[in-house]
């Protein structure tokens, strides 16, 4: 498969989802962008604007296996992972696959859920496979983690380590919908959802494709120079107290990569990291204030990466 054809095929499948996401085709594109780059994406925002329905639209797209978890204060590890239990008819212990087995796995309001469980996603997401019972078992390809959470809501939460939130490529907010496109959204939904009736238009094996041309899109130099400038200016800005990890520097990379093939290049450019940037490396830094709310500090944070974009010459 080369670029053009990739393209071809990402577009159909964006306006694909669009059909049950409306006018939020910038958000599809990151969803994709993030599938492709091998990475998982967190949605921060309020209740009711299709966070669950963004994972729901992108796995029946692919023809992929979805499960949506409801995270819940008394949810366990096991519960995602999977048991292993005893056969009496074959007189053998057997392993028991739990949800976290599934090409596109939907984490429901993730922070509603205790620390523990929220670590049993490391693995899986860092490696793709999970270990239980001292015995290792590969996930299925494409995986991708899409995990919600909603801002507005504080009471019995636990909020994401640094070291959780760094294992999500992407963090973006949906938001409302225009006027016309909310009107749209009502009237689509009086007889039948758009989801019942969406149809795939792609196979995992052509995912799975693009993801290897993704690791083929040509970086300039003077591009990974510029990514790796706004990566230290980060670490040197007073107003934060921890900057971007390496980790964050890899993934910014693959992301712009990403990004070029949705876009239906071979080759990144500077639009492609300006516009990865925030939502790559956003989540990744630590404010030296821990006053205020969440949403507060995420936005302290993308105004300071937003003056860091500005101060830094993009290379020609």
């Amino acid at each position: 498969m080369d670029h053009r054809e990739a393209r071809n095929k990402l577009q159909i499948l964006i306006t694909n989802i669009e059909s049950v996401i409306r006018g939020k085709r910038q958000v599809i594109e990151a969803a994709v962008a993030t599938l492709l780059g091998r990475g998982h994406l967190l949605i921060e925002d309020v209740p009711g604007i299709g966070k669950t329905m963004l994972g729901s639209a992108l796995a029946k797209s692919i023809s992929a296996t979805f499960h949506r978890i409801q995270f819940t204060s008394d949810l366990l590890p096991s519960d995602i992972l999977g048991v292993t239990v005893f056969n009496q008819q074959k007189s053998a212990f057997e392993f028991k696959a739990g949800p976290i087995f599934s090409n596109i796995v939907l984490a429901d309001e993730i922070n509603r859920t205790t620390p523990k469980t929220q670590s049993a996603l490391l693995e899986a997401m860092s490696d793709t496979q999970v270990s239980v019972d001292s015995r290792t078992y590969p996930l299925p390809l494409p995986f991708m983690v899409i995990a919600t959470q909603n801002p507005s809501e504080h009471h019995g939460t636990f909020p994401l380590p640094e070291s959780q939130l760094d294992r999500f490529h992407l963090q973006i907010q949906i938001g409302y919908p225009e006027s016309e496109d909310e009107k749209q959204i009502v009237l689509s939904q009086i007889s039948v959802h758009p989801i019942d009736t969406l149809r795939p238009v792609l196979t995992t094996q052509e995912v799975v494709a693009m993801q290897e041309l993704v690791k083929r899109v040509t970086v300039e130099e003077t591009l990974l120079d510029y990514m790796m400038s706004i990566v230290r200016e980060t670490r040197a800005s007073s107003t934060f107290l921890l900057g971007v990890s390496p980790r964050g520097s890899i993934i910014l990379y693959h992301a712009c990569q990403a990004r070029a093939v949705v876009m239906g290049r071979s080759y990144v450019t500077p639009d492609d990291v300006k516009a990865m940037a925030m939502p790559a490396l956003a989540h990744r830094v630590v404010m030296q204030s821990r006053y205020g709310s969440e949403r507060e500090r995420r936005e302290a944070a993308e105004n300071e990466i937003e003056r860091i974009l500005g101060r830094i010459p993009v290379p020609l």
